[in-house]
């Protein structure tokens, strides 16, 4: 709408501009001469004016409505007088007219606006793209056919088949087949994620090497990707401090610009220098101190930093929280589900008399491929990656609350806690035993005909990036503390891995708030990390709630910032994109607002016994210049590396 108003506006500002007499006092330059052509100027005005003008004549009378006077107020009372004015003082008078500075004046500002439009749509293109992620059709499949369908036809408990390269349609869970999905548009994960039966897919990522086949678990509105469309547009509508200010700073700049156009036009008159001149340096320092840049410089920050965060996995809820980021001085880490995996893994295998590990790990993971217990999928998972071959068991049987046994290779095999094997056990064992308890790891032993060949010790596994995530916040100058409910001896075995010197242990989950608090009567600004459920009072309590491994459930109320990732170094990118981003607010508040003082009381006139004057067009120029220079200043953040 702006670019075709500017179009056409502009078409018609040529033959004012001709027929004005600038062109002939400027250049000697004299116009083709015809019946009623001293008539182009005002016909050609007046068509710019209601049609170009009419569109901040429109916002103007929405601003006086809710009583919040700003840039369309000033713009509308700027081309209005200049109008009025100028019909006045041409057909009555035959007077000087500012026709000439009127049509140039709206088009320049249409062009601001229209330029204006661009910056913003671009910025705000994070919720097009990720409607563009999700494919149009998908196959479903009945029976040993397929048929093509609309995903809105789609519903839980669909089959569908998914080929290489396509997108997955809906979420959903494999069924069938083996493959690796890249979910970076929707994660930030840069590598591919492999899939088996049993594994999540979301929908808008993109299917690998393989075909596979997926159950439908979500649509419509309840996946993932819809889920996080509404945080960024939640994001995108949410106002921030800097937002607050920048508004309060437009409307008294509003306030100063009329007075200041008031006294301009009531001194001009004073010294005797005659209506036309006063009104038309009145115009002036309305149009150069309109609030246009001051509008935008908020707004296109918060749109690109948006935008940037979606793509990096980083969902905000709240623009307050991920501007308070920035001077966070504390993160205080849970340690189950955030630092560490929330599930048990093998951290040591301990052999007796010889026995060896493969050997030890080979009938141990023949008799727990039987169960489903955790412990049991930790040890066949480990015999997995060391390449072991399972052998068959036989007669297998499981003991609540001890363990499991069952015949392989003709040989009873027993795996359990030491519970299962009683005063099997001699003193080293016993030792064994004790010493794991201390350090909070799981004791296995594994037995062959009654005969104990080893031991497999489990704990909850660090996360391999957790210790590269602790470095990053302490070279930014932040410290780094870890909270947990389990025992003193496993949080500091777990600290001292990672490099973290802080430690709150056995601390139940609704006393967590309570440390936060702590920390912040201490001084301190606290960014809390943890899974958003049972961290939920902590997560709120902090002056930065940051809930990690959301996954798919983007829905958590108690965090003001979501990590997609189950990453712990993605809370440096929010620091980091909180520091950035604030930087660029003060900056474009700064040029916005700073400007100001020096072309107000130049459009006004201080200079005018030095014969430097500022026609009203060359006010509009230099205003559209301050937002196109916020509007690129904001662009800029894109460059931003967060990693």
């Amino acid at each position: 709408m702006f670019r075709d108003r500017f179009l056409f506006s502009l078409l018609l500002t040529i033959p004012v501009v001709l027929y004005s007499g600038i062109l002939r006092t400027l250049f000697g330059f004299e116009p083709p001469s015809f019946a009623g052509s001293e008539f182009v100027p005002v016909v050609c005005s007046t068509i710019v004016f209601f049609y170009g003008g009419l569109v901040f004549l429109r916002g103007a009378v929405t601003e006086l409505r809710f009583r919040s006077p700003g840039m369309m107020t000033l713009i509308s009372l700027a081309i209005t007088v200049a109008y009025s004015y100028s019909v006045i003082s041409g057909l009555f008078f035959r007077g000087d007219s500012l026709f000439w500075e009127l049509t140039t004046l709206i088009t320049v500002m249409l062009l601001g606006h229209w330029m204006e439009m661009r910056s913003i749509s671009r910025a705000e293109g994070a919720l097009q793209e990720l409607a563009r992620l999700l494919p149009d059709q998908a196959e479903r499949i009945r029976g040993s056919e397929t048929e093509t369908v609309p995903i809105a036809e789609l519903r839980v408990g669909d089959l569908l088949l998914v080929r290489p390269g396509a997108k997955v349609p809906a979420d959903g869970e494999v069924v069938e087949g083996d493959s690796s999905v890249n979910e970076s548009m929707i994660t930030g994960e840069s590598r591919p994620v492999p899939k088996s039966p049993g594994g999540a897919v979301i929908a808008g990522t993109v299917n690998g090497e393989s075909s596979i086949k997926i159950r439908v678990t979500k649509v419509g509105e309840d996946t993932a990707l819809a889920g996080i469309m509404r945080l960024v547009a939640e994001a995108q509508a949410s106002r921030s401090r800097a937002q607050i200010l920048a508004d309060r700073a437009a409307f008294l700049l509003t306030i100063v610009a009329l007075a200041a156009a008031v006294v301009t036009f009531v001194a001009w008159l004073a010294v005797g220098r005659g209506l036309g001149f006063s009104i038309e340096r009145t115009v002036a320092v309305l149009v150069i101190a309109c609030p246009h840049a001051l509008g935008l410089a908020i707004p296109l920050v918060v749109a690109i930093s948006t935008t940037i965060s979606a793509r990096n996995g980083l969902l905000v809820r709240d623009r307050m929280a991920l501007e308070d980021a920035r001077r966070v001085s504390v993160v205080l880490f849970d340690k189950t589900g955030t630092l560490t995996r929330g599930e048990p893994g093998v951290a040591r295998v301990l052999t007796f008399e010889g026995t060896g590990e493969r050997d030890l790990l080979r009938v141990a993971a023949a008799v727990e491929a039987e169960s489903e217990h955790p412990l049991s999928r930790a040890i066949v998972t480990r015999a997995n990656e060391a390449g072991v071959h399972r052998a068959r068991v036989e007669r297998f049987s499981a003991v609540p609350g001890k363990g499991v046994k069952g015949e392989v290779e003709g040989e009873l095999v027993e795996v359990g806690n030491p519970a299962f094997f009683g005063d099997k056990l001699d003193d080293q064992q016993s030792e064994l035993v004790r010493s794991a308890e201390v350090t909070g790891q799981t004791l296995v032993l594994v037995a062959r005909r009654g005969k104990l060949l080893g031991a497999i010790l489990l704990a909850d596994q660090v996360r391999a990036e957790s210790r590269e995530a602790v470095q990053r916040l302490q070279a930014l100058g932040v410290r780094v503390a870890m909270i947990t409910g389990d025992s003193r001896a496993v949080a500091e075995a777990v600290a001292a891995e990672l490099g973290i010197r802080e430690v709150f242990a056995e601390v139940l989950p609704q006393f967590k708030a309570d440390k936060v608090k702590e920390l912040q009567r201490e001084g301190s600004r606290v960014a809390m990390v943890g899974d958003g459920v049972n961290d939920a009072p902590a997560l709120a309590a902090a002056d930065v709630g940051i809930a990690i491994g959301a996954g798919t459930d983007v829905a958590i109320e108690s965090a003001g910032i979501i990590l997609v990732r189950n990453d712990p170094r993605d809370v440096v990118k929010v620091i980091r994109l909180s520091r950035a981003t604030y930087a660029k607010m003060l900056q474009n508040l700064f040029w916005a607002a700073g400007y100001n003082v020096v072309a107000i009381p130049l459009a006004a006139g201080v200079l005018a016994a030095q014969g430097i004057l500022l026609p009203p067009a060359i006010g509009a120029v230099l205003m559209s210049a301050s937002t196109i220079v916020v509007a690129i200043n904001a662009q800029l953040l894109r460059a931003l590396k967060l990693s």
